[in-house]
């Protein structure tokens, strides 16, 4: 009976020992499994306010389904951005159209390329003064940005509105120096692009980007005096470093250009900004 009892006991402590070492294993695989999920992919994407930072929150959602942890940080100006992302302090921008991107980058000598185009921004006249672009006496002040590339695609929008007329061939790349048959003696004042709604209280017409002119409350489908065409060939795109090929970014260009992105312009924005994909 002894005998019994002994054995009886062994053989329930060796089921024990058998199921402890059973649970173990499951713990352990679990483990395993969890450790074997890759950790979510951080980048960091600069960005100028309204509409572009806009556009990374509401595809912020789906890179993080697909794994990318985006953090956005906004910037106010048109040259820390891409400083920044050639200094790695950040992985991409989203606020500048491609001819400016290639003018900077090639004036400063920074290996930036394009990622992808999201959005077109098309520039507006806008007045505090005036309530059209035709009924205005001799010298007016005008204030356009003061980066070439945005200089002069500004002194195209005044050209084609009437202000004055422009060399012939110069087309977006005038200057000041181009401007012909100014009869009503307009008077040009550059600044930064940021600062263009501010100055609508000391000027006569401003000439402002359309993520600055909503930046400040202007709607510029029914504030603006005059629009640029809509077949502007400024469309903003996403800026990275050359050579930048990791997954995060292709996901992040990938989210940019969807039609759920499309969708979201057109309904947010009613004209004011329009898809460039």
């Amino acid at each position: 009976m002894k005998k019994f009892l002994t054995l009886t006991a062994i053989c329930a402590a060796a089921a024990v020992g058998l199921a402890g070492c059973g649970d173990n294993s499951k713990e352990a695989a679990g483990s395993k499994t969890a450790a074997a999920q890759p950790a979510a992919a951080t980048i960091t994407v600069g960005a100028t306010p309204v509409p572009h930072a806009d556009i990374l929150k509401f595809i912020q959602p789906e890179l993080k389904k697909q794994g990318v942890d985006m953090k956005i940080i906004e910037f106010s100006d048109y040259v820390k951005p891409n400083m920044a992302l050639s200094d790695k302090e950040i992985d991409a921008n989203f606020f500048q159209h491609k001819p400016y991107l290639e003018s900077f980058a090639k004036e400063r000598n920074l290996k930036l390329a394009v990622l992808c185009a999201v959005h077109i921004e098309p520039m507006g006249i806008y007045s505090k003064k005036f309530k059209d672009v035709k009924s205005f006496g001799e010298g007016v002040k005008v204030a356009i940005p003061n980066d070439p590339t945005n200089g002069g695609r500004a002194l195209k929008v005044l050209a084609d509105a009437g202000f004055f007329g422009l060399k012939d061939g110069v087309g977006v790349n005038g200057t000041p120096a181009d401007i012909v048959n100014n009869a009503k003696k307009v008077q040009i004042v550059e600044m930064e692009a940021a600062v263009l709604p501010r100055t609508l209280d000391d000027v006569d017409f401003a000439v402002i980007n359309s993520n600055f002119a909503m930046g400040v409350g202007l709607n510029p489908t029914k504030d603006s005096l005059f629009t640029e065409s809509k077949d502007s060939p400024y469309a903003n795109v996403v800026a990275i470093r050359e050579g930048d090929n990791r997954e995060a970014i292709k996901k992040l260009g990938a989210a940019l250009t969807t039609p759920a992105v499309r969708d979201f312009i057109t309904k947010t924005y009613k004209g004011a900004v329009l898809p460039a994909f």
